[in-house]
């Protein structure tokens, strides 16, 4: 057992700015800092939006523009995460650009349209954005023929004219990721064996052929049920009157509550990863999306207390346990048993009973890795300090 880290790793870091505390180090226009975070003081703008109804409607609107931030290394992918609130019938825009050396290397992508409810406006991914630099894929910008080696983003709060309330941004960042490794090297460590957090079991196929109008439960809900786990874990969960709606109450109305508001009606799917950690800054958590190099890095998360939702791709018998194929699945690392095996809330199980699963490290890593890049949701209150970072911070 040692400390070693895998000899072949790709090349990735985050950045994140909480605000207002940090607003100085950017550019403010028609925005203020208020005591929650940067909300619209005088707004310079107006902006028409249509929305997926048709209805078009005028917003006054304010914008904060992070600086520059340089990777030292040959971007692939950007992957924005925020948190925030949207009062009313307020929301908010989240746009990425590229950079390289001392100036701009791409335009501006949107990559969120996104309101915390979803009564006046349908939070939405932006598809169609492509050109010879990059791309928008739900959730990330893809490099495709720039040159990037740094990012910028805009965040851009709006509200109806002839409202009063004011979102509110707390904070933005992104975790930027150079090329994927051609091989792999199963990582070692040591950090937190024999630790396993007790997180709730909540399974997603309870949920099946229920509320098509969010995804449909059962095979489609695995992003937002692992994040209602782990906010019940840190007892951060919404109160029921704020799933009082919910008819039939069904096993577990939280759940259906957060299907609904990480939903993403372009993606038509609740697994878009940034609205899911969006969701979780509701509740009074710190959260963001990065990625993980190994599960040597993601042991120091558990040691400290915090569970992991992770992003792995395989097929039936790839990952002994985990006896079905998918492209793309969400679960709860809650910990690893004494000799490094992961420990799972896998919530694609028939019921909660069998919702914890304890799979092989290696291969767990390589279709983690494989499948997602090693993206990692973590979510914690402000209390629960993070991990010590590593020397390319990605936390």
């Amino acid at each position: 057992m040692t400390d070693a880290a895998p000899t072949i790793r790709r090349d990735v870091t985050y950045r994140g700015f909480r605000l207002p505390g940090d607003a100085g180090l950017g550019s403010l226009s028609g925005l203020r800092a208020g005591r929650r975070g940067l909300e619209l003081a005088d707004p310079v703008d107006r902006l028409d939006h249509t929305d997926a109804d048709g209805r078009t409607r005028r917003y006054a609107a304010g914008s904060w523009t992070s600086p520059p931030v340089p990777v030292g290394f040959a971007v692939r992918d950007v992957v924005p995460s925020w948190t925030g609130d949207t009062p009313g019938d307020c929301w908010l825009r989240v746009e990425l650009r590229g950079w390289h050396d001392d100036a701009p290397s791409t335009g501006w992508y949107v990559l969120a349209d996104w309101a915390a409810d979803d009564h006046a406006f349908r939070r939405t991914s932006v598809p169609g954005q492509h050109d010879a630099d990059a791309r928008v894929d739900t959730d990330t910008l893809v490099v495709t023929g720039a040159t990037v080696t740094g990012w910028q983003a805009r965040v851009t709060l709006l509200r109806p004219e002839d409202a009063d309330a004011t979102p509110v941004l707390r904070a933005v960042g992104a975790v930027a990721a150079g090329p994927r490794p051609t091989a792999s090297t199963a990582s070692t460590g040591g950090t937190g064996w024999g630790t396993v957090l007790d997180v709730p079991c909540y399974s997603q196929r309870l949920h099946a052929g229920t509320h098509p109008q969010w995804g449909g439960g059962g095979d489609s809900w695995c992003s937002p049920t692992c994040t209602s786990m782990v906010l019940a874990f840190f007892d951060a969960a919404p109160a029921p009157a704020r799933y009082a709606w919910v008819t039939p109450a069904g096993p577990r109305p939280v759940v259906v509550h957060a299907a609904r508001h990480c939903y993403d009606h372009a993606y038509a799917g609740a697994g878009n990863w940034a609205f899911n950690t969006a969701y979780a800054g509701l509740h009074g958590v710190d959260a963001f999306v990065t990625r993980l190099r190994s599960l040597a890095e993601a042991e120091a998360f558990v040691a400290a207390g915090i569970p992991l939702i992770v992003s792995a791709a395989f097929t039936a018998g790839e990952v002994p346990g985990l006896d079905y194929d998918t492209a793309g699945h969400l679960m709860v690392l809650v910990g690893f048993t004494a000799t490094g095996a992961p420990v799972l809330n896998d919530p694609y199980a028939p019921d909660d009973d069998a919702v914890r699963r304890t799979v092989d490290r290696d291969r767990f890593e390589a279709a983690w890795q494989g499948g997602s890049g090693g993206v990692a949701y973590v979510l914690r209150p402000p209390g629960v300090p993070l991990p010590p970072a590593p020397e390319q911070p990605n936390w």
